[in-house]
C-alpha cells in the first residue's frame, strides 16, 4: 500500500491516542455524553465549528470558500458486551439499559475506529485548506445500534442547521484484511426489522393442562412455522434472513404460564421481499394463535433499519479516488452483507447520493484461523494499523474527490 503524503506520524500518533480513549470508555446508544464531549473538543481544536444534534450527536462544519458540500458520517455508540480481547486498553466500563439493567459495555463493532479515523481526517483536511474548496460536514452519529440515532439527528433539524451536502459518505470496519477496502454497487447492506411478540394463553397447574391455553406450545409452533417463510415463500433467487433471538415463558416447571414472548429479526435487501416476509410473519403468528384458541398476540416494533443504497456514479468516483490513495490492489469489489445500518435515515430525507464501503481490520493470520473474531463478538479487536490509517486515508480521499482542487 502506498504511503500517504497527508497523514503524518504526529497525526497517526494522535489518532492512536483518540482510539485508546474511545475504546477504553465506550458508551451505550444515545448515552454517549463523554464520547460526544471528546469529539466536540477535538473538532474545535482543529478550528471546526460544531453543534450538538440528536441528543448525543455532534456535527462539525468546516467551511473553505465556494465549492461543493460533502458530508461524512461516523457512528459512535457501543454495545452491551463484556470485552474479552485481553488488550491492555480493553474496556471495563458498564452502562445501564433502558430497563435499568446494568451491563458491561464494549466497542464490539468498531465504532471507536470509525470515530478516530474521521476525527483524524477532519484534522488533516483542516490543515490543507490550500488543497480544496467548499464545505465539509462531519457527522458523528449516536445510537446506530438501536436505529435511533440517525432519526434523532434528522428530527432535531440536522439538515436545517448544517449545509445540505451533494453526497454523503460512510464506512465500516469489518473482519476483512487490514489495509484493504471493499466496495459494493447497489445495496451494500440489508434493511432490517425487529419485533417483540407477546403470546397470551391461560395459566393453570401443570397437572391440569386441560384448563390451560399453553403459550409455550403455541410459541413452539409459531417459531417452527416461521422457519418456512424464507424456504417456501421467498423466491430462492432473492435473499432474506429471519432469526428468532430470544424466547421467554414461565417461572416454574409445574405452572403453565399465562403468556410467553419472543423477539425476532428480519433482514432483506428488497422492499417486495420485505413486505412478503413481514406479511407472512403476521399471518403465521395470528393463525397459530387461532389454532390454539388463544387471544390475538401483540406485536411490537423494536427497531427498523432503512435501505442502504450506493449511487453508481458516486461509487465509481470514490473507488477511483481510493485506488489512487491506497493502491489498486487494496480496493476491491466485495459482496453485500446481511448486516444493517441506519445510515440511510440520514440520506433519504434530503434525496442525495450516498456511498458506503467497508475496510478490513484483521491481519492475514487471523483471517486464516478457525475462529475469526467478528463484529459484536467479545473478541472483536481490529489491529490498530494499518486499520486506522486506512480508515482515515479513505475518508480524506473520498472527501477530496468532491472538494479537492485537483479532482
Amino acid at each position: 500500500m502506498p504511503a500517504s503524503v497527508l497523514l503524518t506520524d504526529e497525526q497517526r500518533t494522535r489518532m492512536h491516542d483518540l482510539y485508546y480513549q474511545l475504546h477504553e470508555h465506550p458508551e451505550l446508544s444515545m448515552q454517549e455524553h463523554g464520547t460526544a464531549a471528546l469529539i466536540q473538543a477535538e473538532l474545535e481544536q482543529c478550528g471546526i465549528d460544531t453543534f450538538g444534534c440528536g441528543g448525543t450527536g455532534v456535527v462539525g462544519v468546516l467551511r473553505n470558500g465556494e465549492g461543493p458540500v460533502v458530508a461524512f458520517r461516523a457512528d459512535i455508540d457501543a454495545l452491551p458486551i463484556k470485552e474479552d480481547t485481553g488488550l491492555p486498553y480493553a474496556s471495563t466500563a458498564t452502562g445501564t439499559l433502558a430497563d435499568g439493567t446494568e451491563v458491561p459495555v464494549m466497542h464490539g463493532c468498531g465504532h471507536d475506529a470509525h470515530a478516530a479515523a474521521l476525527l483524524t481526517a477532519a484534522r488533516i483536511l483542516a490543515g490543507i485548506k490550500d488543497r480544496w474548496a467548499g464545505t465539509i460536514v462531519f457527522l458523528f452519529q449516536p445510537g446506530e445500534e438501536t436505529a435511533a440515532g440517525a432519526k434523532a439527528m434528522v428530527e432535531d433539524g440536522l439538515w436545517a442547521k448544517a449545509p445540505k451536502p451533494e453526497v454523503v459518505f460512510g464506512q465500516h470496519v469489518m473482519p476483512g484484511l487490514a489495509g484493504t477496502v471493499q466496495y459494493v454497487h447497489g445495496h451494500p447492506m440489508t434493511q432490517a426489522d425487529s419485533w417483540k411478540v407477546t403470546l397470551h394463553g391461560r395459566q393453570s397447574h401443570g397437572s391440569q393442562p386441560q384448563d390451560s391455553i399453553d403459550p409455550i406450545v403455541l410459541g413452539a409452533h409459531v417459531i417452527t412455522r416461521i422457519q418456512t417463510i424464507v424456504s417456501r415463500e421467498v423466491d430462492p433467487r432473492r435473499s432474506a434472513v429471519v432469526t428468532v433471538g430470544t424466547f421467554h415463558g414461565g417461572l416454574k416447571e409445574n405452572i403453565i404460564p399465562s403468556s410467553a414472548e419472543f423477539t425476532l429479526n428480519v433482514r432483506t435487501f428488497d422492499e417486495t421481499v420485505r413486505a412478503t416476509v413481514l406479511g407472512a410473519l403476521r399471518r403465521i403468528i395470528k393463525a397459530e394463535a387461532d389454532a390454539s384458541n388463544a387471544p390475538e398476540p401483540v406485536i411490537e416494533e423494536l427497531s427498523s433499519f432503512p435501505p442502504n443504497s450506493n449511487d453508481q456514479q458516486a461509487t465509481d468516483d470514490v473507488v477511483k479516488a481510493l485506488r489512487q490513495e491506497l493502491g489498486e490492489a487494496s480496493v476491491v469489489k466485495g459482496e453485500p452483507v446481511m448486516a444493517s445500518e441506519d445510515f440511510g435515515n440520514l440520506v433519504e430525507p434530503i434525496g442525495v447520493p450516498s456511498v458506503y464501503w467497508f475496510f478490513g481490520g484483521h491481519p492475514a493470520e487471523t483471517l486464516a484461523g478457525d475462529r475469526i473474531p467478528v463484529n459484536h463478538s467479545p473478541h472483536f479487536a481490529p489491529v490498530m494499523e494499518p486499520t486506522l490509517s486506512t480508515g482515515a486515508r479513505a475518508a480524506v480521499a473520498a472527501i477530496l474527490s468532491k472538494v479537492g482542487l485537483e479532482r
